[in-house]
């Protein structure tokens, strides 16, 4: 088997109710189209039905109290004090099924990473992984369970170095908390400033403590950033550190919140820059657990994750999509039916502006952080 993709049609089941930005729909859309597409039927394509984790996995990074108040407020019922665990009104609001909900996700998280773990197939894909803001005892920006920090800690008991690389436009804060004061795992995040974006963090002076120090890599950009400086970014710095680091297997976080039309965020990216860099991944990992992420206009990401899917099997899938995909589902919301986005460049001297800030921040990564980065011994 060379690839291995997680997935259960009760991940669309769920609702964080009406106007909430993050819509589970988007994975059942991405699936169909993947469905569409023919990709599941390839010959070296295993399509594992998700399982629910135990409470014990969730117990590897989380507190058992908020475990046991997730418990409680998988009724959707107010539960009182929630709102000492993040709980509630707003970005993380109490659902049916909000516990149950998370554990399958993490549940599908940690069987990725016993598939590539064990050495059954070095790629695997959880679309709907990725929740990265999750804190030990507290929800945060649409997560109840940090499945990247489990998924981590359950490869960190077996011995495992591991690379963590966030993509997302929103920096993958829980997962550096939870890792800022250990050398055996190396957080890698591209996203947009915290001067302008939820959670507020992520700068590049954020490096790590104690044995961590030079482990937590922020690469902050600026409003705007395009295709163009996001992979700049990217090649100036992840290949090095994976060469100076040499992880057992990286875990991406595969966001497309970074897109151009998403509503939420301030990032010019389009699938062009996406996909050079999904590729860039996929070549620099031993092995590869892909996990999904943001991404709040449903169409970016059911074409992005396609496209990664595509790449992780080394298929160059057609740029018209599928007619029967259009049939079945008439009210998608596609705005092209084109696979793939069309180039977008920033110009003049708001693009110089943007590139300055860019190249400092690479400029300062590579003068304090790589000269900290040990290999494995």
């Amino acid at each position: 088997m060379k690839s291995a993709f997680i997935y259960s049609d009760d991940f669309a089941k769920y609702d964080y109710g009406p106007g909430h930005p993050l819509k589970p729909f988007r994975l059942k859309l991405t699936h169909e189209l993947i469905r569409a597409y023919g990709l599941f039927s390839l010959p070296d394509v295993r399509v594992v039905e998700a399982r629910p984790a135990e409470e014990d996995d969730l117990l590897l990074y989380h507190t058992r109290d908020y475990i046991e108040m997730l418990k409680a407020a998988n009724s959707g019922l107010e539960i009182p004090g929630e709102e000492r665990y993040g709980l509630g009104f707003g970005d993380n609001p109490v659902f049916e099924g909000v516990f149950e909900w998370s554990r399958l996700l993490t549940g599908a998280s940690l069987q990725a990473a016993e598939l590539v773990d064990s050495g059954e197939v070095p790629i695997a894909f959880n679309i709907s992984g990725g929740l990265h803001h999750a804190l030990a005892s507290r929800a945060s920006g649409f997560c109840y369970i940090n499945d990247p920090v489990i998924v981590i800690s359950s490869l960190l008991k077996k011995g495992r170095r591991v690379v963590y690389i966030d993509i997302d436009a929103h920096h993958g804060d829980g997962v550096q908390e939870a890792f800022y004061r250990t050398d055996k795992v190396l957080t890698i995040s591209l996203h947009e400033s915290g001067r302008y974006l939820f959670p507020g963090t992520g700068f590049e002076s954020e490096t790590g403590e104690e044995e961590g120090r030079g482990y937590s890599v922020n690469i902050p950009l600026p409003p705007s950033s395009d295709d163009e400086l996001f992979v700049y970014a990217f090649n100036k710095v992840v290949p090095s550190l994976i060469e100076r680091f040499r992880p057992d297997i990286v875990v991406g976080q595969l966001g497309v919140d970074s897109f151009l039309t998403d509503p939420l965020t301030h990032l010019n990216y389009t699938t062009n820059g996406f996909c050079e860099v999904v590729r860039k991944m996929k070549d620099l990992s031993p092995k590869w657990i892909a996990l999904g992420g943001g991404g709040y206009e449903i169409t970016n990401v059911a074409k992005a994750w396609t496209l990664a899917w595509a790449i992780m099997n080394n298929i160059d899938p057609p740029d018209k999509l599928p007619e029967a995909f259009f049939k079945q589902y008439p009210l998608g919301g596609f705005r092209s039916r084109k696979l793939r986005d069309e180039e977008y460049q920033e110009k003049g001297a708001k693009k110089e502006m943007i590139r300055e800030e860019v190249e400092r921040v690479v400029a300062r990564i590579k003068e304090k952080v790589f000269p900290l980065i040990n290999p494995a011994t």
